[in-house]
């Protein structure tokens, strides 16, 4: 597989801020890369340096094999010798042009004659199921035709790479869900990369063929979603990506194949031996929602507490309960309802193992 990006020791300050600190990343030929994590992590800085609409302070990025910046070579290609393609939050769709108008501009400015814009922005019109709206204005479509308008403008140039800055953020739920199924389409179809920036972490598990997880300024780890999700290399990303329980516990026994843990509160729970056992007796059991369940009777379990909310999520039933002073979120599937004040054992599926002292990497997985 070929590198459409590669990005070395990119670094980028703003006065004393280093917003950017040495990153590095190669994103693959057809990839959908994702760069995700809070906001000020450096996810949009990094992505406006490899357009050229920032310049780096450090580093190195190459596009298809052409390096377009290197601090110490004094190479900045411009942004549009760059062979890219940007949407960004902001649709920025020229209101007095029509649709057809908005999507040909850059074809335009290039002096493409009029039979290969009316041919290409037929093509693109017809992939994002618009073909009927060319003739229309950006008032008379909906947030989401918009952003597609958007979307295809930057696709007609045919480019390298497509770069996309939380391009679903100002649209309703239900179209961002629309709109994440119909990227993932487009890229499947036009094999074009895509380098997506969000904090979503929903749009990043479903999108992604690869994530790199950030935080002030550096990548913590740059896997698959499942990858991310099941094996996290860090708390950071184990506390970013979906939700997590912590239950600080005390490490009674080591088998050859289960462990024994006292959870703060006097719970008991015996769990299957993980990978590595981390040093010291103080720990943190790191367990997500869905990893947990409820019931009547032990099961290898001695974690009482009672049920104190239960909120119903459509496919799922949501949990809130108590042992001692730690509140649990715990997820069950909707036909297995355990009443509000119900007094119940929580038995743990998976999760991960933490030394309480420093509470870092590398986690013990627990499954």
């Amino acid at each position: 597989m070929g590198i459409t990006i590669e990005v070395e020791g990119l670094t980028k300050r703003f006065g004393e801020t280093t917003a950017v600190d040495a990153v590095a990343f190669a994103m693959g030929e057809h990839e959908f890369f994702s760069l995700v994590g809070p906001s000020g992590c450096g996810k949009t800085t990094t992505l406006r340096c490899v357009a050229g609409l920032e310049t780096a302070d450090e580093g190195r990025i190459g596009i298809k094999g052409t390096v377009v910046y290197a601090s110490g070579e004094g190479v900045d290609v411009p942004t549009h010798h760059r062979a890219i393609g940007m949407v960004f939050q902001n649709y920025a769709v020229w209101p007095h042009m029509s649709v057809f108008q908005n999507i040909a501009y850059p074809l335009k400015l290039t002096g493409a004659s009029r039979s290969e814009q009316r041919q290409r922005v037929g093509r693109v019109l017809e992939m994002l199921g618009m073909e009927d709206l060319g003739d229309r204005k950006p008032s008379q479509l909906s947030g989401g035709q918009q952003q597609r308008v958007a979307l295809g403008r930057a696709l007609v140039g045919e480019p390298d790479v497509l770069l996309l800055d939380e391009p679903l953020s100002n649209l309703d739920a239900k179209l961002r869900e629309h709109m994440r199924v119909e990227l993932k389409r487009i890229q499947r179809e036009t094999g074009i990369p895509i380098l997506y920036v969000t904090h979503d972490q929903l749009e990043a598990l479903s999108m992604s063929d690869r994530i790199a997880v950030m935080e002030g300024g550096r990548i913590h780890q740059v896997a698959a979603p499942h990858e991310i999700y099941e094996r996290p290399a860090t708390k950071f990303v184990l506390d970013f990506i979906g939700s997590v329980n912590y239950l600080p516990c005390e490490l009674l026994d080591t088998g050859s194949d289960t462990i024994e843990v006292r959870v703060e509160g006097g719970g008991l729970l015996t769990l299957p031996r993980p990978d590595h056992v981390p040093e010291g007796r103080e720990m943190l059991l790191a367990v997500r929602p869905e990893d947990m369940t409820l019931g009547r009777a032990a099961s290898g379990s001695d974690l009482r507490a009672t049920v104190e909310l239960r909120s119903f999520l459509g496919n799922l039933c949501e949990y809130r309960v108590r042992h001692g002073g730690l509140e649990l979120r715990v997820q069950t599937e909707k036909d297995e309802l355990v009443a509000e004040g119900a007094d119940v054992v929580v038995s743990v599926r998976r999760g991960f193992l933490l030394d309480r002292g420093s509470a870092e990497d590398p986690l013990a997985r627990v499954s």
